[in-house]
């Protein structure tokens, strides 16, 4: 397995002031990002250990206006580091704030560290 999940931090928090990987807590500064971990397992094994390592990650995103813009700067943010989009969706928010929810995904390549799109 590969941990990627400084590297998922460093790339959205270099666009947005109020990112965690928990709930939000500080809703005075928007949009708040949210990004959690899904899967992280071997993708490919060999006799010698582990060759590729597969990825998923979600990210929410809350703002009181649209969160489309958001949504193209986390695109861009998580793509520079090989991730790739597998899902969007507007979420219903009971808190009347506007919701993304976003998947990203990738397979990396233990030994070159590149990255894949997932099958």
């Amino acid at each position: 397995m590969k941990n990627v999940k400084d590297q998922v931090y460093a790339a959205l928090a270099a666009v947005f002031e109020n990112v965690t990987d928990q709930y939000p807590a500080d809703w005075g500064t928007l949009p708040a990002v949210q990004y959690t971990e899904e899967d992280n397992k071997i993708h490919e094994a060999t006799s010698e250990g582990e060759s590729k390592s597969y990825v998923r990650y979600r990210v929410d995103i809350w703002n009181n206006r649209s969160t489309s813009e958001a949504a193209l700067r986390v695109d861009e943010a998580l793509s520079d580091i090989g991730l790739f989009r597998t899902f969007c969706q507007d979420a219903p928010d009971p808190s009347n704030q506007k919701h993304k929810v976003m998947r990203y995904e990738a397979i990396i390549d233990m030994e070159s560290e590149s990255t894949y799109r997932p099958e």
